[in-house]
């Protein structure tokens, strides 16, 4: 029993790529802020602070996760309660809670808050799930992108839907209905564009279509990311030899473009090093998955895997110019403590859910 309460549950192959991924984030932020070490000295407490709160999320039991699912996204929908009522309002956008000097996005918790209920609510349904379920989870996963969506904050609003979507999608949503999802939402496209989407909004994916028509407006975020990144070549101009980076024409570099600055002082041996690490991570969380000791944890560690993918893969195509520019940040990369810690907090609910085991009785 001693020897019990003493263990440390801990997943090595997770935690020092993480820590390798988010060392390399330090290291490519400080040639993308112009050498700012009161930037880089910031994003380097939220990584030790990081990698505390994964050590500590990891160690309770994945009961005590499906038994307060409930209280947590209440507790998320309150957070965000507040930030719409004393939250500073930033860029026109009001997505804070200031705590002394440190801010936090309260819509970051919802990006767990949403797939770990989910799970607790749909792992012993049975198989199909029935279309009472299916309407009691699009309900909840609605409520919460409308809400973050509303704050205006496209990006993180589609990242908390992507969330609740991969979880009923693994709980066993037929196609039939993920193709009828998909028609119902190009016939419901021009409702979409002329009340919802705000006018940048709009011009962000007008521009996406024809990059010409604002050069040197809309379209110059990302008609400077691609020349970054076709510039960098092969090996890349060298660390802080970017002029695309150095000289500023290439804006949110620290931030929603830091791929492009990457691609360019590194070039594409830089760019497969970096996405190896990722793919690395992805596998391993695919085979923690596979491997868990229940359903309720498949759920939450596929759900929050998928989630990452996403969040990569938006990031990624946005730069390159695949993707409207929504305002996605490289995952353990770009600067923001909210979106890192986060991130942390949900790879310490993966560890969690994969290295407690159910002891069998004797």
């Amino acid at each position: 029993m001693i020897k019990q309460l003493q263990k440390i549950y801990f997943d090595p192959y997770l935690f020092f790529s993480l820590l390798l991924l988010s060392t390399l984030g330090l290291f490519f932020l400080f040639s993308a802020s112009n050498a700012d070490f009161s930037i880089l000295l910031k994003q380097f407490f939220y990584v030790v602070f990081g990698l505390i709160i994964m050590t500590l999320v990891s160690q309770p039991d994945p009961d005590i996760y499906r038994r307060t699912s409930g209280l947590f996204l209440i507790f998320s929908f309150l957070l965000l309660g507040v930030t719409y009522l004393f939250g500073p309002e930033i860029n026109g956008a009001q997505r804070w809670v200031r705590v002394g000097p440190f801010s936090f996005q309260s819509s970051e918790l919802l990006k767990l808050a949403v797939p770990i209920f989910l799970a607790n609510f749909l792992f012993n349904k049975k198989l199909p799930i029935q279309r009472k379920e299916i309407f009691i989870s699009l309900l909840i996963i609605l409520s919460c992108f409308f809400v973050v969506f509303s704050q205006p904050d496209l990006g993180t609003a589609i990242i908390i839907a992507c969330s609740g979507f991969f979880v009923l999608f693994l709980s066993g949503l037929s196609w039939s209905f993920i193709g009828g999802s998909f028609v119902l939402l190009i016939l419901s496209s021009p409702f979409i564009w002329n009340i919802l989407l705000q006018p940048f909004q709009r011009q962000r994916i007008a521009t996406f279509f024809n990059q010409d028509i604002d050069p040197f407006g809309a379209s110059w975020n990302i008609i400077q990311s691609k020349v970054a990144i076709g510039s960098g070549g092969f090996f890349g101009k060298g660390f802080r030899e970017g002029s695309q980076t150095q000289l500023n024409f290439l804006p949110e570099t620290e931030t929603d473009f830091i791929f492009s600055v990457i691609a360019e002082e590194f070039g594409f041996i830089g760019v497969l090093f970096l996405l190896s690490i990722y793919l690395f991570i992805l596998l391993r969380c695919f085979y923690l998955a596979l491997n868990a000791r229940d359903r309720f944890c498949r759920l939450v560690i596929g759900g929050i895997t998928l989630t990452f993918a996403a969040n990569l893969i938006i990031n990624l195509c946005m730069v390159v110019g695949l993707l409207p520019v929504v305002g996605m940040p490289l995952p353990f990369i770009s600067k923001g403590g909210s979106s890192l810690i986060s991130l942390f907090f949900a790879f310490g609910i993966i560890i969690s859910m994969s290295t407690h085991k159910k002891f069998l009785p004797q």
